[in-house]
């Protein structure tokens, strides 16, 4: 039974090859498309879950990390004096822009601390020393800025806000769901490049808790002496920012529809070569027919050719897939899949596969053994 699943399978070799190709396309667009979403939602809260901060507070009713609301930052003293705070600084994240050497202006989202290490921020230094940021007019930029803002090296200037900063580091990693590269820089000299808007006022307050503190304890207090904040802990404040791009923006309906896409695409090449193959091999299931096999058998015929065109089309889509993670990355794009959604992917190829080969399942159920004697 086997042997005649794939034979009659791969009797046209052509037809077998669009079968698995229109597989491959569909598992490949799946991969990479959602690939590229969960890429996009990394950069999203990468400084949040690459941060050491317990809790993050923040203005009341914060969308998401990349779009603060200042305010007073004296409230850190407020949070200092809560039992079980360990460590409490306000951090600055504020959009400035960067005049290039070219004449044009870019935007950086700009992270400001007094002290960076103790954050774990920035978490990967390419080049330079954190340390250097409090000693002058300093900022380090991270590498993927050179797509937008073109090629730079430590000991560069830029005009940052019409102020003049020489780049003293890079980092790696640090990118926003915005697409604006990341910069780090001194808390009081990114007060006095936006004083306006940032005089006396920050964006967050980040948290360590105490050894053996309990965190909700802690948050409550907080809660209470901040009553016009919102006191979150590292996973909630990250899947706060993640939910707001996945629901609130075109991303979420965006993967969900190629994904759709890519689901009917594979269904409808392998429902209709599986189709079409039957058809013409009509006699030969009549012959199992006559010599004692069931229906079960004939499917089981069928489910054999819709598994091996799922498992080699989903095996050369993966190829394909894996082979554009380098691709993304030289145009400073995550492609990032996770062994839980490859393996989702695989069931649900396998799944649907078999799903198309039911259209052939009924033609089969009805014929007439008496077909192999007929001319």
């Amino acid at each position: 039974m086997v042997d005649l699943g794939l034979k009659t399978l791969l009797h046209d070799r052509m037809r077998f090859a669009i079968t698995v190709a229109g597989v491959a396309f569909a598992v490949t667009l799946v991969l990479a498309q959602v690939g590229l979403f969960f890429g996009l939602l990394d950069n999203a809260t990468v400084t949040i879950r690459k941060s050491t901060a317990e809790l993050w507070i923040t203005s009341h009713n914060t969308a998401n990390v990349d779009f603060p609301q200042q305010f007073s930052e004296t409230y850190v003293d407020r949070v200092r004096s809560v039992p079980g705070v360990a460590r409490a600084d306000n951090l600055i994240l504020s959009y400035m822009s960067v005049a290039l050497p070219s004449g044009a202006n870019e935007n950086t989202v700009v992270y400001a601390l007094k002290d960076f290490k103790a954050w774990n921020l920035p978490w990967d230094i390419r080049e330079g020393q954190v340390e250097d940021l409090r000693r002058g007019r300093f900022f380090m930029l991270d590498e993927g800025a050179a797509n937008r803002f073109g090629a730079f090296q430590s000991g560069d200037f830029r005009e940052v806000q019409e102020t003049r900063l020489q780049i003293v580091g890079q980092t790696r990693g640090a990118q926003s769901f915005t697409t604006n590269p990341i910069s780090f820089m001194d808390y009081d000299l990114a007060q006095s490049m936006q004083p306006d808007y940032l005089g006396g006022r920050t964006s967050y307050i980040l948290v360590k808790l105490a050894p053996g503190s309990d965190v909700e304890t802690v948050r409550g207090e907080l809660q209470r002496r901040l009553p016009y904040h919102d006191v979150f802990t590292k996973d909630e404040w990250a899947r706060k920012s993640h939910d707001y791009w996945v629901v609130n923006t075109g991303i979420g309906m965006n993967a969900y529809l190629t994904v759709f896409l890519g689901c009917l695409v594979g269904v409808v090449v392998v429902a209709q070569t599986l189709y079409t193959s039957t058809m013409e091999h009509l006699k030969e299931f009549g012959t199992v027919k006559a010599i004692g096999g069931s229906n079960a058998d004939i499917y089981r015929i069928l489910i054999r050719q819709a598994s091996v065109a799922a498992a080699v089309g989903f095996a050369i889509g993966l190829v394909f897939a894996f082979g554009l993670v380098p691709l993304a990355a030289q145009v400073n794009l995550k492609l990032i899949m996770p062994l839980p959604f490859v393996l989702a992917v695989a069931a649900g190829t396998f799944i649907l596969c078999l799903a198309a080969s039911l259209l052939s399942f009924r033609k089969v159920a009805n014929i007439d053994p008496g077909l192999v004697f007929r001319s």
